[in-house]
């Protein structure tokens, strides 16, 4: 009985090892077809849990590198540079010890104080700052940076850090722009940004103005070049590249004039800077073709530097919509004569008129009188248009208006252009139209209107590009044409409307003596308009109005319209036209003179002065030269040798005006009396220190006497007023 279980034991355990052997024969056989199928799959598709194996390998052992395409340039009508590239360059300090060149030299910054010293004559920070950021708490930091202070360092102050030799300062090259003549039309021609600032193979990008209106033109398309490497990351010699073209940026030529905005950029500075107005538009424009000869506006901003990029972050040109004022004159009597309402021999009672409840008066309260409708459009009287556009009727009125297209968009080639727009539900709003209120415009628009008379009634777009080139080929790719948008009145009534803007001028009543310019045949009209609160109640006192001058420059063959609006002046020390006219009428007298037959030849050069480059010159020798270009110059510090300067070379910049410059020597106090507060806001930059100014005008007193040292005092205190 033992012996019979004991068999049966036995083949039980027997039974066992042939289940157990044929289950690990299943799952080695089921686990090899998975193998095989898996090895099969992958093999035949190269993905493996959804990752392309193929392109694993090929990115671990190539590397592509992005090849940015040459941005275009931008240029005047002449061809002559506006907008090209360039560089700006960040700068740093190595500090850790292990750094070491290719040679194993030391380098990283071994005498702090001496680093410091240097650094402290081309970058606006003391001493005292730089051994700071060269001193950090963390004594293990590799390397540090000195702020913004340290930042888009232009190619002229890098070299002359980089020359000085000093271990352990480096620098980081980015894309930049280059905007060679300064201040000229900036917000028009517009400026651009890093796409990456931490990135310095970044492409950069538009951001206002031309820059950004175009910006897919003068961008291109970038490229790519792929280079095989090892594991290491090392290039293998010899290793084939595929590069996929870039194709480089096309250049755009505008239709600005640099000579002719040059001038104007120093005859609008020249006002800023006494008037201080708030909003300071000029446009010189071309009838004929339509085409911008020269454009500005007050405020705006050197677009190298930034400086004044906060308070002037918009063309106004395009942007902003204003109450044109009296200018819109020239519109209603180009309606009235048009339509067959104006009768210059009709007498009216001037002074005062009501309409739908609403008193409305001559801009001197009480008017003159009776008196014939020739005086109205001369005298600027406010009473005599309402009585024009209600000859007309509110209809007729509102159908001229859209022929010359107020309330539309021009479309010319800016970027946020604004349509502006008519109020017209009261009759009272009809009849203010008529001289300039209850409709918003922008400059370009007015400047469309005015072609219609400047044109003898054909109405033409205004143009600020001229064409399109591409740099590769040279070809013109696109050009730009004159473009006829209306004709809104007939040629004679044109002319009729011109001969009483001549009449503005020299009409013993004209309201545009002013513009007086003996010689040239001018035609003008006045402007001024209310400016209205928030809350749109119309602000009262002397300065609170939109100042205005529409020119034709002749009056009876228009060569160039000139349109100038100033807003706010701050400083009433003359009349608003005297302030106006010293842009209008030596503007007037260059453009007429440049193109003068008499052999008269006034060389837009003699009016400024490119700024010549004084760095590491001795101050004798740097003060001679100032004084033969008729400039000023404020020195800072005791030193024989400059080693920064305000404005940088190349800029140019207006006779007379004051140039800062920093020496080698100890930073002391000059004495600021007389100077300007955009010479004492130079002062400010160069030295980085903190300047606090009260009033305007110049300099009469200041919180730190002349020669005491600066480098560590507080915040200095600067008295201003205007010598008028």
């Amino acid at each position: 009985m033992k012996k019979f279980f004991k068999l049966i034991t036995h083949n039980k355990a027997r039974n066992n090892h042939y289940v157990v052997g044929i289950i690990i024969a299943v799952l080695t056989a089921f686990s090899f077809g998975i193998f095989i199928y898996r090895f099969t799959a992958v093999a035949t598709t190269k993905e493996y849990a959804g990752v392309n194996l193929s392109e694993k390998t090929r990115q671990k052992y190539q590397h592509v590198d992005q090849v940015n395409a040459r941005r275009g340039d931008i240029l005047d009508s002449n061809g002559d540079m506006i907008a090209g590239n360039s560089s700006i360059y960040n700068v740093y300090a190595v500090l850790s010890k292990n750094s070491r060149t290719a040679k194993g030299k030391p380098d990283y910054v071994q005498d702090k104080q001496k680093t410091a010293e240097e650094l402290s004559k081309y970058l606006p920070l003391s001493k005292k700052q730089l051994m700071n950021y060269l001193t950090p708490d963390n004594k293990k930091q590799y390397q540090v940076e000195f702020g913004p202070e340290g930042k888009n360092l232009s190619i002229e102050i890098k070299n002359k850090i980089a020359a000085k030799n000093l271990p352990g300062i480096k620098f980081t090259e980015y894309p930049s722009r280059n905007y060679p003549n300064g201040v000229f039309a900036t917000n028009q021609v517009g400026i651009t940004k890093q796409d990456d600032i931490n990135d310095p193979n970044t492409n950069i990008s538009g951001l206002m103005g031309i820059e950004r209106y175009f910006n897919k033109v003068l961008s291109g398309t970038g490229g790519k070049k792929i280079t095989k490497i090892d594991s290491h990351g090392n290039e293998l010699p010899g290793s084939q590249m595929v590069e996929k073209q870039a194709v480089n940026g096309s250049n755009v030529y505008l239709t600005l004039d640099s000579k002719i905005q040059q001038y104007v950029e120093i005859l609008t500075q020249n006002v800023q800077n006494k008037y201080q107005p708030k909003d300071l538009q000029v446009v010189v424009m071309d009838p004929k073709t339509g085409q911008i000869k020269a454009a500005t506006q007050r405020p705006t901003f050197n677009p190298t530097t930034g400086k004044g990029m906060s308070s002037s972050w918009r063309d106004t040109l395009v942007a902003d919509q204003f109450e044109p004022g009296s200018a819109m004159k020239i519109l209603t009597l180009s309606a009235g004569i048009d339509s067959g309402h104006y009768d210059p021999n009709e007498y009216y009672q001037s002074g005062t008129v009501e309409v739908g409840g609403c008193t409305i008066k001559d801009w001197n309260d009480v008017g003159w009188g009776s008196i014939p409708m020739s005086e109205a459009f001369p005298r600027s009287s406010n009473v005599g248009m309402v009585h024009l556009e209600q000859e007309m009727g509110a209809d007729t009125w509102m159908k001229y208006m859209k022929k010359f297209k107020i309330g539309e968009k021009t479309g010319i080639e800016l970027p946020d252009e604004i349509a502006g727009g008519i109020s017209y539900k009261h009759a009272s709003d009809q009849a203010m139209t008529s001289f300039g209120q209850s409709v918003n415009v922008n400059d370009m628009q007015m400047l469309q209107a005015f072609s219609a008379v400047a044109n003898d009634g054909k109405m033409v777009k205004p143009q600020i590009v001229q064409k399109i080139v591409d740099p590769n080929t040279g070809k013109t790719t696109k050009k730009y044409k004159t473009e006829v948008v209306g004709h809104p009145i007939k040629a004679d009534t044109a002319k009729q409307v011109r001969s009483a803007m001549r009449q503005v001028v020299t009409a013993e009543y004209g309201t545009g003596m002013a513009y007086k310019v003996p010689g040239i045949k001018v035609g003008v009209k006045t402007g001024t308009a209310q400016v209205a609160s928030p809350t749109g109640v119309y602000l009262t006192g002397a300065s609170n109005y939109i100042f205005s001058v529409a020119g034709m420059v002749p009056y009876n063959k228009p060569r160039y319209i000139v349109y100038i609006t100033m807003k706010q002046p701050q400083i009433m020390s003359t009349a608003a036209e005297t302030m106006i006219s010293e842009i209008f009428n030596p503007l007037v007298k260059r453009l007429m003179t440049q193109e003068d037959d008499s052999g008269v030849d006034v060389k837009p050069g003699s009016q400024y002065v490119d700024m010549p480059d004084f760095l590491n010159k001795s101050v004798s020798s740097a003060n001679k030269q100032i004084s033969k270009l008729d400039l000023q110059a404020g020195i800072i510090g005791t030193g024989d040798k400059i080693v920064q300067q305000l404005p940088a070379s190349g800029e140019k910049v207006m006779p007379g005006q004051r140039i800062v410059m920093l020496t080698n020597g100890a930073m002391t106090m000059p004495d600021l009396t007389g100077w300007s507060k955009n010479d004492v806001l130079k002062f400010a930059e160069i030295t980085g220190r903190t300047v606090a100014t009260k009033g305007d005008g110049y300099v009469t007193e200041q919180s730190i006497k002349p020669g005491k040292i600066i480098n560590d005092s507080g915040k200095i205190i600067v008295t201003l007023k205007n010598n008028n």
